[in-house]
């Protein structure tokens, strides 16, 4: 090796620490203009807020560090951004946001990350009461992790932002936040490669909702008390695995148009709402959510109307995943085809599965098919698995789909003989879902855990 090569790593290497030891922190006090403090710092240095409020309305165009000790508050004072990145490599940490603008059109925002600002680190801070909390507009790689995000309330959920807006930003992680109120907790349009780990959502509509946005991970997240848990619409090539919806209202799950998705370890629960959920807030009639507080706490208590909507999505793999105590366990309709559905437990919905279509559909894979709790029959071999096949639904259900008022009729001796004779005769039942080799009990990987 040369008298070069042997120098010029080291010089790289001095020049780094040089550029190191040159940065410097700077402390804000309130009613200093924050905004000339920024405009001196230059890249690695730290702006540290003592404690206090500060006029928000804030652009960072320099790769900084913004940290905040406690009791410090960044106020925008209801117009536009309260913090605006331009730059790569930023850091807010621990600072209170409030008080964006109200301009849909505009995405306001309690901190808006351009496309320029790639791998900004959103960490430890508190932004609430702004339209959108974090938005992230093809900011590739950042992070937006351990926040308190709480969005406007009282209002419409049309006139509503999200907690985290994120379009056409691959590679960003969005982890371990807390999210109530507002639109959507989480909301990816256009993107790729994103991981949503661990987080909490509470009284908002959907607690994720993914429109056009591909090979991506949804994991270990927690759904209480929501219209909707996990929305996936126009999304290919998932992992969704480890999440929970608790008496969210609607749906737990709900995939329109999903594809290719590994839908695993999953659990839904409905049921009696006890003392999980805290009351609803008062607030006006909407189209769709936000009910006066008595009709809301009557709806969460009675849990999802569907623990899982599968429409017109193919390809998934549905596998030990728990639905307890919905009016529907599954509805699945609109030629979804091609779906893996296996090691589930059905425990104690209404209606175990709502199929729409005439095809024969087995949910059983390699001789293992899923747990049904109003399965009757036995197990003389001991093998684990049941000794006929189990079948969810029969002509009267589809009767009562299209004809809800024929329930009155359910147990006349005419549908009790109807019913009798479709188990004789297994060539008078209709095209549907049938499980060949159910289980005779639950999954041990699939039971459920309590929400955190």
């Amino acid at each position: 090796m040369d008298l070069f090569s042997r120098i010029f790593p080291a010089a790289l290497v001095a020049a780094g620490l040089a550029g190191s030891a040159n940065a410097e922190t700077l402390t804000a006090v309130p009613g200093q203009p924050l905004q000339s403090l920024l405009d001196r710092a230059g890249d690695g240095d730290v702006i540290e807020l003592a404690s206090g409020e500060y006029n928000g309305s804030i652009h960072i165009d320099r790769a900084l560090v913004l940290t905040g000790r406690a009791g410090a508050v960044l106020d925008g004072g209801g117009a536009g951004n309260v913090v605006t990145v331009t730059a790569p490599d930023v850091t807010i940490r621990g600072v209170t946001v409030r008080g964006s603008g109200r301009d849909l059109q505009a995405m306001n925002s309690g901190i808006f990350l351009q496309k320029t600002a790639e791998r900004t680190k959103i960490e430890d801070n508190r932004l609430i009461g702004n339209l959108f909390g974090v938005y992230v507009h093809g900011a590739r790689g950042s992070r937006v992790v351990r926040n308190e995000i709480e969005g406007l309330r009282g209002g419409r959920l049309s006139e509503a932002g999200n907690g985290v807006s994120l379009w056409n930003a691959p590679d960003v992680t969005i982890a371990n936040n807390n999210f109530r109120y507002g639109r959507d907790g989480i909301f990816s349009i256009s993107s790729s490669k994103d991981r949503f780990l661990d987080n909490r959502f509470e009284q908002v509509r959907f607690a994720v909702h993914y429109m056009y946005t591909n090979d991506s991970e949804i994991s270990g997240n927690v759904s209480i008390g929501n219209h909707v848990g996990y929305a996936i619409m126009y999304s290919n090539r998932l992992v969704i695995r480890g999440n929970s919806s608790d008496h969210d209202r609607d749906y737990g799950m709900l995939f329109n148009y999903a594809n290719y998705a590994q839908i695993e370890d999953n659990r839904v629960i409905g049921g009696p709402l006890g003392s999980t959920i805290q009351k609803a807030d008062d607030g006006p009639d909407d189209e769709r959510g936000m009910l006066p507080q008595a009709k809301r706490e009557s709806t969460l208590r009675s849990g999802p109307e569907k623990c899982v909507f599968i429409y017109n999505t193919n390809h998934n793999k549905f596998r030990n995943n728990w639905f307890e105590r919905c009016a529907i366990g599954v509805h699945f309709t609109a030629g979804s085809e091609g779906n893996e559905i296996t090691g589930n437990a059905f425990v104690s919905n209404a209606n175990q599965v709502k199929y729409v279509g005439t095809r024969h559909l087995d949910w059983s894979i390699g001789g293992r098919g899923n747990y049904w709790s109003d399965n009757p029959a036995f197990d003389l071999n001991g093998d684990g698995i049941a000794d006929t096949a189990y079948r969810p639904n029969d002509l009267i259900d589809r009767v009562l789909w299209t004809a809800p008022a024929a329930k009155v009729l359910i147990n006349s001796p005419a549908v009790q003989v109807i019913r009798w004779a479709q188990a004789q005769f297994p060539a008078l039942l209709p095209g549907g879902v049938v499980d060949s080799h159910p289980l005779v009990s639950p999954p041990q990987n699939a039971a459920p855990k309590e929400a955190r």
